[in-house]
């Protein structure tokens, strides 16, 4: 089967399942839930498109189809940025009722994280990827630990508003904010569709990219922060899914057997809607609510991270 026939078959599940997700068991006034429900599906749609290309291009220089932007601790600071508003200003605070502010603090947090941590790694060109990973995973450690000691801390009142911001959830998404990061989702692919032929080059090495033309360390550079943004985008917008990005690229590189980038990131972006939009149909109308989405696809995730890990070493051995 080709890869456009692959696409294809994929948009025409996707758009089934959005069509039972819209229709399927409205119960009270039809122009009251059908509008809400469409507001969770174009949420979806930014964060599981968001993170798949972020993942697919991450894991695109690190030559790694295990590791995601998630190890930066970019998740993590979103956990310290929720938590020190709380703990600090409370859950009355403008910082927690504005959403715009809330979703900002947390986006700009995030992004000059990541920022600070590539410039100081990046600054002399010498350092390897691996660095940057190692550095972020324990960062992502030290800030976790954080977070737990400030959550230790805080009134139990107050920490149950808090863990409903620290779980994905797309039953409270703001309609206002979904423009804000579709317009960021829209800069990125515009500049990602410079970028593509480059990156598919880059899928051949370092050394394979300079000797065709490619300046990799400023290219490593830009998409890791492109990578970054569009984290942060989706985290702020509706909270960490850990695993999730793991599962949709790694679905696409064994469904679509090809280099292009172009085929890979549609392909991600597609299994990410399905998966989000049909677990979220799962968790209100078979569980009826009483877990999340994210508890879900962390649990699936992890299995499936595990397989990945003991596959790769069998295939080392």
């Amino acid at each position: 089967m080709r890869n456009s026939t692959k696409l294809i078959l994929l948009f025409i599940l996707v758009l089934i399942s959005v069509l039972l997700y819209g229709f399927y068991d409205i119960k009270g006034g039809f122009d009251y839930a059908f509008p809400r429900r469409m507001i969770r599906v174009a949420a979806m749609v930014i964060t599981g498109v968001a993170i798949s290309y972020a993942t697919v291009v991450f894991q695109t220089i690190t030559h790694n189809r295990i590791l995601t932007p998630s190890v930066m601790g970019i998740g993590s600071m979103y956990e310290v940025v929720q938590t020190v508003i709380y703990f600090f200003a409370g859950s009355m605070s403008i910082w927690i009722v504005n959403k715009y502010l809330n979703f900002g603090a947390a986006l700009v947090a995030m992004v000059i994280f990541a920022l600070l941590l590539y410039r100081f790694l990046f600054r002399a060109d010498k350092y390897p990827i691996y660095l940057l990973l190692l550095i972020g995973m324990i960062i992502g450690t030290l800030l976790g630990s954080l977070v737990t000691f400030l959550q230790v801390l805080i009134d139990p009142v107050e920490y149950l508003g808090l863990q409903s911001l620290l779980f994905a959830s797309f039953t409270k998404v703001k309609a206002e904010l979904l423009y804000i990061a579709f317009g960021i989702l829209l800069v990125s692919f515009i500049y990602g569709s410079f970028i593509m032929k480059k990156l598919d080059v880059m899928s051949l090495g370092r050394e394979n990219a300079i000797n065709l033309g490619i300046n990799y360390d400023r290219m490593v550079m830009n998409i890791l922060i492109l990578s970054s943004v569009l984290i942060a985008t989706s985290t702020a917008l509706v909270g960490s899914i850990t695993f999730f990005g793991l599962i949709v690229a790694n679905l696409s590189y064994q469904f679509f057997v090809t280099y292009k980038h172009s085929v890979l990131i549609i392909g991600a972006s597609l299994f990410s809607i399905l998966a989000l939009v049909g677990g979220q149909f799962l968790v209100e109308h078979v569980l009826e609510l009483r877990t999340t989405i994210s508890v879900i696809i962390n649990f699936v995730g992890g299995i499936y991270f595990i397989y990945l890990l003991l596959k790769e070493s069998r295939d080392t051995a």
